[in-house]
């Protein structure tokens, strides 16, 4: 890849060679992810499906899965969420490569895979850093389910575990009541 002109080719370029991985540049580097496990899957639809029902579309709010926020991390930085509650205008903030600005994100989430670490560091600093209001890991490595919340620089100033018998509520400054399960996320629909 020495021969590509930029981060963001090279980036490119293994996104084409790499159909179904998931490529970010994160910091400055490239983070490739393999395509993502069943639960894994299985979670993310059943969380945009109960926002929907809940009111979210009413609420001016969309649910979508696998777009991309560009970071303010790096010049070509980029995450790729497993599901983001955007504004439902978010169309109209996109930058480039299907990635938005982050004013329209209100939530992200990820569930964790082989790449666990990058959910529980590098993106809590960078979506902190985006000033996302809210961000959701789906811990499965250490059987949690952590809401961070109230950006501050590259940290989140607030961060509540979630154990398995309990649910998590959607924060209210997203105008839809839903709580979600914490069993049901970490192990996707039983």
């Amino acid at each position: 890849m020495m021969h590509e002109t930029s981060l963001a080719d090279a980036a490119d370029r293994l996104r084409e060679e790499l159909p179904g991985h998931r490529v970010e540049i994160l910091n400055g580097s490239i983070v490739v992810t393999p395509p993502p496990d069943g639960p894994h899957q299985e979670t993310c639809f059943d969380v945009a499906f109960e926002f929907k029902q809940a009111g979210g579309w009413e609420a001016d709010l969309k649910a979508v899965l696998g777009v991309g926020v560009w970071l303010p991390t790096g010049r070509d930085d980029y995450a790729i969420p497993d599901l983001s509650i955007v504004d439902a205008d978010y169309k109209d903030a996109l930058v480039e490569k299907a990635c938005y600005a982050p004013h329209v994100f209100r939530l992200v989430m990820e569930v964790t895979s082989t790449n666990w670490s990058n959910d529980l560091a590098i993106k809590v600093e960078t979506y902190a850093r985006a000033g996302i209001p809210h961000y959701v890991v789906v811990d499965r490595k250490h059987d949690q389910v952590l809401m961070h919340s109230d950006p501050e620089g590259d940290e989140y100033n607030v961060v509540t575990p979630y154990k398995r018998g309990t649910t998590v509520p959607l924060p209210e400054p997203l105008g839809v009541a839903l709580e979600l399960s914490v069993d049901r996320l970490l192990d996707g629909d039983d």
